[in-house]
């Protein structure tokens, strides 16, 4: 049986639904808004910038991403080794979150959201990584309904959310996100539902 599920997702997908649905069948610790909240206590980061930096890039271009971390974007408003202005920010709370994550599993039997997760436990035998996506469709119509997103063009935010994670994931892993070759199991929520993808993950952590 395995020990840690990571759910990687593209936006509006359902992975965090999903992942919580995993979680209570299987008995587990979940850890999404979880993973923040512990984050802010032991980082003092508050929620907030947890949420924001934890997982997306600040920008769409991981050009601009790089040389952001680098120091070199002081014409981008960013200052020596810094991104707004506080030296190397989002490089200490990626190494906070990297440790806090490797650690988890330790605690107990756990299923973690995103945050590059899948990339941090790669090397465990006894863990299940999975890519939930659907089409834009569904996903639109997703965030309208339950995230109360408003916007008169969805698909755009869908595009640009998923971007930032892109770069994210690419600047701290060097592996293109939502690749199939770096998880066990992708799962189209949009053709397949909610119920149904999260019963094939908990038959395959069982066995």
């Amino acid at each position: 049986m395995k020990q840690v599920i990571t759910i990687s997702r593209e936006f509006g997908s359902g992975g965090r639904s999903i992942g919580r649905e995993v979680a209570e069948r299987l008995g587990w610790a979940f850890y999404d808004r979880a993973l923040v909240e512990r984050l802010a206590k032991e980082s003092g980061y508050s929620e907030e910038f947890i949420e924001k930096r934890g997982e997306d890039a600040t920008t769409t271009s991981s050009f601009l991403f790089n040389l952001a971390r680098s120091g070199a974007t002081s014409g981008y408003g960013a200052s020596s080794g810094s991104i707004d202005g506080s030296p190397a920010l989002s490089d200490k709370l990626f190494v906070m979150q990297y440790n806090l994550i490797r650690a988890l599993p330790d605690e107990g039997p756990c299923v973690i959201v995103g945050r590059c997760s899948d990339y941090i436990l790669r090397d465990r035998l006894d863990a299940l990584h999975t890519f939930i996506f659907a089409d834009a469709a569904f996903r639109a119509d997703r965030i309208i309904r339950l995230y109360g997103e408003r916007d008169d063009a969805p698909a755009k935010r869908l595009e640009e959310k998923d971007k930032k994670r892109k770069v994210f994931y690419k600047n701290y892993t060097g592996r293109s996100w939502g690749r199939s070759q770096n998880y066990d199991l992708c799962l189209n929520s949009g053709k397949l539902g909610i119920e149904e993808c999260a019963d094939i993950i908990v038959r395959l952590a069982q066995k």
